[in-house]
């Protein structure tokens, strides 16, 4: 790898990576190697005859025809000068091997719209950004991952084919299913539940989510991976609110301490780890904040708009100097029915949405566990118990108090990194116009 290549002594050594740019000067080439790990200068001084004319010959003259993305394997010497801006390090060519030639003319530039780039997606992913971007989701993932498993959790894949909601008919993707028919699962919500009532105490899942949602905001996708955790035996939504802000905490440092140089010089971004306690404003005193700040929510319901998001997280960056706010207790009347309800005031439920950097990245909340409330709950919301059934039936044979969270990935990257849109860090994005590639 490319990367190891500073490790080395000089001496002779074999590469392969994708032609980045080649100098093709009268009496010597340059060529910018990369491969996935990083980039290197290959240098071959030209050949000349006794009349001191160049002379056509090997490698000189396969440099000469190629072509940005050509994939070829080279070997050389490797020596270490420190004038050499690209790593302090060149390799002297002796043979270059054309192992993949690519077409002359790329269908894409530095330049090219965001939707050109995503039609030629893996093109658009040999960019250093964005190989880094990847490279970030899947030390954020392990940390992540190592934090459930040294807590004791159970990882879960939970069916993504289901016999009726998880959330609400609004926007669910209806799929043929022999002779009857199925639906794409919004979340794992319901399975994540029922592990709690199966005893299994904490549990966690990474899988895809799938909202029949016709929305083209940069924040919004059709399908998209969502990170899932449920726990027994809490007492309010501030324990899940604790072990979520535990997670963002390991999350961010493992990120910070394994690329937090090369963010900063590819994206010009400081990851922060965030301080705990995160800050926590009940909906209805945020709203009061963002009146006070000239900005008043026009929604009939009574949820947060996204402007209303960003001032909020404002107010928050100004006077906590912190990334991250929960806002609490929001309205029953705009939270699922299996969101457990407030003592003495059932208008608000024991919920939060998570803002960082002024966007809702996730949901949390206790769940209702007592099966007569959530009946009761469910048939204020509109739905038929009876198409629910499955889903009451782990609450009827004993189940211990929980909550858990729902939080968007790619949400998470894109306010990590301080990118427009959730496109730039999903790898294969899904949309309301787009299926391929």
């Amino acid at each position: 790898m490319i990367k190891n290549l500073s490790a080395l002594d000089d001496g002779t050594v074999s590469v392969s990576g994708w032609v980045d740019t080649v100098r093709d000067q009268k009496k010597v080439q340059f060529v910018v190697l990369r491969d996935e790990s990083g980039a290197v200068q290959l240098v071959n001084p030209r050949s000349t005859d006794a009349d001191g004319q160049v002379v056509a010959d090997e490698p000189a003259t396969s440099i000469s025809g190629l072509a940005q993305g050509t994939f070829v394997t080279v070997t050389g010497q490797l020596k270490h000068d420190e004038r050499v801006k690209l790593g302090g390090i060149e390799i002297k060519l002796a043979t270059l091997e054309v192992v993949s030639a690519a077409i002359p003319e790329t269908p894409i530039a530095a330049d090219s719209s965001l939707d050109k780039r995503m039609d030629w997606r893996f093109l658009d992913l040999r960019n250093p950004k964005q190989n880094l971007i990847f490279r970030i989701q899947t030390t954020f993932e392990h940390a992540l991952r190592t934090y459930w498993i040294e807590h004791d959790f159970i990882e879960l894949h939970t069916p993504k084919l289901m016999a009726s909601a998880s959330e609400s008919r609004a926007e669910l993707f209806e799929v043929g299913y022999f002779d009857t028919k199925a639906y794409l699962a919004q979340s794992p919500q319901f399975f994540k539940q029922m592990a709690q009532s199966a005893g299994f105490g904490k549990i966690f899942e990474v899988g895809p989510a799938f909202r029949a949602d016709p929305s083209f905001t940069s924040r919004h996708a059709t399908e998209f991976t969502s990170i899932d955790s449920e726990i027994s035996w809490i007492d309010s939504h501030d324990d899940v609110m604790a072990l979520h802000e535990d997670l963002m905490v390991a999350g961010f440092t493992a990120v910070k301490a394994k690329h937090g140089d090369e963010v900063k010089a590819l994206f010009d971004v400081e990851v922060t780890v965030p301080s705990t306690p995160f800050p926590r404003i009940p909906l209805a005193e945020a709203k009061e904040i963002v009146k006070s700040r000239g900005y008043e929510v026009p929604r009939d319901d009574d949820d947060m708009d996204p402007e209303g998001e960003r001032q909020i997280a404002a107010y928050v960056a100004e006077k906590y100097g912190h990334e991250f706010v929960f806002l609490t207790d929001y309205a029953s009347s705009i939270r699922p029915f299996y969101h457990m309800r407030h003592e003495g005031d059932a208008s608000i439920t024991k919920s939060y949405d998570l803002i960082f950097n002024g966007t809702e990245i996730s949901t949390g909340a206790q769940r209702e566990h007592r099966i007569e409330v959530l009946e009761a709950q469910a048939i204020e919301k509109g739905l038929d118990p009876k198409e629910i059934g499955g889903y009451l039936d782990f609450f009827r044979y004993g189940v211990p108090s929980h909550g858990g969270f729902g939080m968007g990935l790619a949400r998470v990257l894109m306010l990590m990194l301080h990118q427009a849109s959730i496109r730039e860090v999903t790898y294969l994005f899904r949309g309301p116009t787009r299926l391929e590639p």
